[in-house]
């Protein structure tokens, strides 16, 4: 990648990193000048501070960066574009930072979305510290940074056909075998929640498929949410609801890059990639509120909302996904507002059917600083989801509960037999921090990656 070289070099500028309780100890080391300009320059470790220290030939001799405790992804995040543009190397880490995360930090503060804009500058650039693994790291910086792009790109340049193509692209890279269905072929083929949901828009609705690895590999299903964009459908989302509707697919952009990420790592799984790609549109023919929905389950599915539609094409992915038996199917979707309400912006909610695998997840979530956190399949909210015309009901008429809600909905298509998680993701940020530029989002990525990693090729 283009944030990172492979060695120093006589011209790269070394990186300290300072804890504020290490300050005054380290100043003391310094010279007399040194200590002046230090002085002027009010640096005294905090955490997100940076202090240039040049040479007596007017150069930068040195940056010193203050760090927070435990603080490993955040700590270079900012420089890309604090720092002049140049070549820089990390020459010393707290020994409780980890050096990976602390690159892969940079790096991710180093993206910035450039298909309608050119950046104002090109961002400095890193040599990790001794150690850190290059492959991985560009790996998942990569993967990551597609998400961004895939979920940054508006809908007239990122509709179910682009979703396609990008799959199309992947399988091509791979040796992967692609499939897609698409239009009237999801009714022949038995998939008519996904048509019913995508029939209103001019672009259409498809079933993207794709199957990698050795069949006699254990066998897994990742599941993406694919909606383009989301007016809401007749139930009209209000224009402040639909503005940031394009990221509507984040999850078919997390279901893509953690394929990508097997794919590449030569993980041994058999992997069935499914997404579900549609606009949620309004037409002449859109589906309405209090319509009855066939489903490839069998199940008949009363319309509450015309905007709860993830969940409506997310029921025949999961379907099929179940008719080959895998071991585990996870799925991505950016499926409701009351995960945002309850969780808030950066914590995907996660939902599950195998206690254990929530624990692990939690747990590899807090270790690689890509966090997660555990939500209830509470059974006693099932009813909420009756009907009394059909097997059940896309929502409820209570506020209450809507992410739980929307997953218990979920699990209706899911054999009890089969390990599944589903990931309820924002993927996107609201302003501007450190590594985390306004736009698309990588959450849960690396967590669920590390998981597949520690279930199929254990260390």
């Amino acid at each position: 990648m283009a944030a990172f070289l492979t060695e120093a070099s006589v011209a790269s500028i070394p990186i300290t990193v300072l804890r504020a309780a290490d300050w005054p100890a380290w100043r003391s080391t310094c010279a007399v000048t040194v200590q002046t300009w230090l002085t002027a320059s009010a640096f005294e470790g905090a955490p997100c501070t940076t202090c240039l220290i040049p040479s007596p030939g007017g150069r930068i001799e040195r940056v010193l960066v203050g760090s927070a405790p435990g603080d490993s992804m955040g700590v270079l995040a900012g420089l890309p574009y604090q720092l002049p543009p140049g070549d820089y190397h990390v020459e010393s880490l707290p020994q409780d930072c980890d050096p990976f995360l602390a690159a892969l930090g940079f790096g991710l503060g180093a993206y910035r979305f450039t298909r309608y804009k050119a950046p104002p500058r090109k961002p400095a650039r890193l040599v990790p510290s001794p150690g850190v693994d290059l492959e991985r790291l560009e790996r998942e910086l990569a993967a990551s940074c597609w998400i961004r792009d895939l979920v940054n790109t508006p809908t007239e340049d990122m509709g179910p056909e682009h979703l396609e193509s990008a799959a199309r692209d992947l399988a091509a890279t791979h040796g992967a075998e692609f499939r897609s269905f698409v239009g009237e072929e999801l009714l022949r083929e038995n998939f008519p929640s996904i048509h019913a949901v995508g029939r209103a828009s001019h672009r259409a609705p498809r079933l993207i498929e794709v199957n990698w690895g050795d069949a006699a590999h254990p066998r897994i299903a990742i599941v993406g949410k694919g909606v383009c964009f989301d007016t809401g459908g007749l139930d009209l989302k209000p224009a402040e609801g639909m503005r940031w509707m394009k990221k509507d697919m984040g999850g078919a952009a997390h279901a893509l890059a953690l394929a990508r990420l097997v794919f590449e790592a030569q993980l041994p799984v058999r992997v069935q990639l499914l997404i579900p790609a549609v606009e949620n549109a309004v037409s002449g023919n859109a589906f309405r509120p209090g319509e009855v929905l066939a489903t490839r389950a069998g199940l008949s599915i009363e319309i509450d909302n015309t905007d709860a539609e993830g969940r409506v094409v997310l029921a025949d992915a999961l379907t099929y996904a179940c008719e080959q038996s895998p071991e585990l199917i996870v799925d991505f979707a950016t499926l409701t507002g009351a995960a945002r309400i309850a969780l808030g912006p950066d914590l995907p909610a996660l939902f599950t059917n195998r206690v254990p695998m929530a624990a692990s997840l939690t747990a590899l979530g807090a270790r690689l600083a890509d966090p997660l956190w555990p939500m209830p399949l509470w059974a006693g909210y099932r009813g909420m989801l009756d009907s009394h015309v059909a097997d059940m009901a896309n929502g409820s008429p209570s506020k209450h509960a809507g992410a739980i809600v929307a997953a218990i909905y979920l699990s209706r298509f899911v054999r009890e037999t089969i390990d599944w998680c589903h990931f309820d993701v924002y993927s996107w940020n609201d302003a501007d921090r450190p590594g985390r530029p306004r736009g698309g989002e990588a959450q849960g990525l690396r967590a669920t990656f590390a998981l597949l990693e520690e279930r199929f090729r254990p260390r």
